[in-house]
């Protein structure tokens, strides 16, 4: 990948730049909210797009000059209502956290109820940590998963739901490697009053293909981002019922954002097109294969997994019986020191700092992008067993690291 122009203008970003596309060629990106875009989409999001602004929605702008805006916007519009089966799509939100925020300002005030899950258990900053700006305009209590089975607890939800009494129920999920029974989160949101947010980040792309279960048309409102499993250009996403487009789409701009990146959006239309074709469907069930694969292996090497394996693209592991003394953080850094990149993460009934956490979590979207199948992700599985049993050895450091570049090679990235 070149950075000629680039290089012409600024030398150091321009190795920075080509210094990430050697990292990400050579070593194996297992987080679980990353993934490798097309070079469709790079060249999308790099497009002439990023210079106009275009305030507004298509046919409705407060600048002239935007018939090629309108058009790209709507194409990623048409698109997501095709992937998705949603009556209204709002694309403009420049992150996932935005897109529940737009929901948020849209159907609350501050100081309204906000029930969502614990970030230990596996929800995220934006449904309600006291750090983030959800926790500091609303009322926020949270639920959890089932400490013993680490599956989501619905029934102690509904019983929490009947005493709380929420304004909004959030479900979706960070680190959560479940299946999500999303008729009985919106059951409970229901039985009182409540609306319900289902925010799919991580798994658009598998809802996209029909892999997981859609809450679209069960949740009052779905939202996501645009760039992990689904691989299309960086951003959020807002779905809803018609009778809210007005709402959600005053509380997008300009309730919570200036001028949409219409470079962003046309990545997104590009990888919402990639997203509509068969292939698409073959790397999502791939996709989730894979994490099966993983997490089997992992069990089989002595690690114990949250909820006992996975029915999507990540899994979850909790350190504490398999390896006392190392922390999530320790795995991490042995991990990536050995071409192997995911994150330490908090796990269920969590007894060490967020900072410093009990466990990994390890996901497969970016490896099934660049063709790994089952057993090349079992092999993965073998690798991280064999850095976390012996983080600080270094002779076994450099023998991962030196598999870890053959699996690279067999499976090349940007040619």
């Amino acid at each position: 990948m070149e950075h000629e122009h680039v290089r012409d203008v600024d030398p150091a970003v321009a190795d920075a730049l080509e210094g990430e596309v050697d990292r990400q060629r050579e070593t194996l990106q297992m987080i679980a909210s990353e993934n490798h875009v097309s070079q469709a989409v790079i060249d999308a999001q790099g497009s002439a797009l990023t210079n106009k602004y275009a305030e507004g929605y298509p046919g409705s702008r407060y600048y002239g000059g935007c018939e090629y805006a309108d058009e790209v916007e709507q194409l990623a519009i048409d698109r997501a209502t095709e992937l998705f089966g949603a009556e209204h799509v709002n694309v403009q939100p420049h992150s996932g956290t935005q897109a529940n925020q737009a929901v948020y300002f849209a159907m609350l005030e501050p100081g309204d109820k906000i029930l969502s899950l614990d970030l230990n258990h596996g929800g995220h900053l934006s449904h309600g940590h006291p750090a983030n700006f959800v926790g500091q305009l609303y009322e926020v209590e949270q639920y959890e998963v089932d400490a013993e089975t680490g599956y989501l607890d619905y029934e102690g939800l509904a019983e929490h739901a009947e005493e709380f009494e929420p304004d909004i129920i959030v479900s979706g999920y960070s680190a959560y490697p479940r299946e999500i029974e999303w008729e009985r989160i919106q059951e409970a949101a229901d039985s009182v009053g409540a609306l319900h947010l289902a925010d799919i980040a991580h798994i658009t792309g598998l809802v996209a293909a029909g892999v997981h279960p859609s809450p679209v048309g069960t949740a009052d409102f779905v939202t996501g981002s645009t760039h992990k499993t689904i691989r299309s250009g960086r951003g959020g996403i807002v779905m809803c019922d018609e009778e809210y487009a007005d709402d959600i789409d005053a509380a997008v701009f300009p309730g919570g954002q200036g001028g949409p990146l219409m470079h962003n959006i046309a990545g997104k239309a590009v990888g919402f097109k990639e997203a509509l074709e068969p292939e698409f469907e073959d790397y999502a069930e791939q996709t989730v294969a894979n994490a099966k694969a993983l997490g089997e292996r992992l069990a089989e090497n002595g690690f114990s997994l949250v909820s006992e394996g996975t029915d999507n693209h990540l899994v979850l592991v909790d350190l504490r019986e398999s390896h006392p003394d190392t922390s999530g953080g320790d795995a991490e850094e042995a991990l990536e020191e050995a071409g192997i990149v995911l994150n330490g993460n908090t796990v269920p009934g969590e007894t060490r700092s967020p900072f410093d956490p009990s466990g990994i979590r390890a996901g497969t979207p970016a490896l099934t992008t660049r063709g790994f199948d089952e057993e090349d992700c079992r092999k993965v599985g073998d690798l991280i067993t064999r850095v976390v049993d012996a983080p600080e050895d270094e002779a076994v450091l450099e023998e991962v690291r030196e598999e870890v570049a053959t699996l690279c090679d067999a499976n090349p990235l940007y040619e």
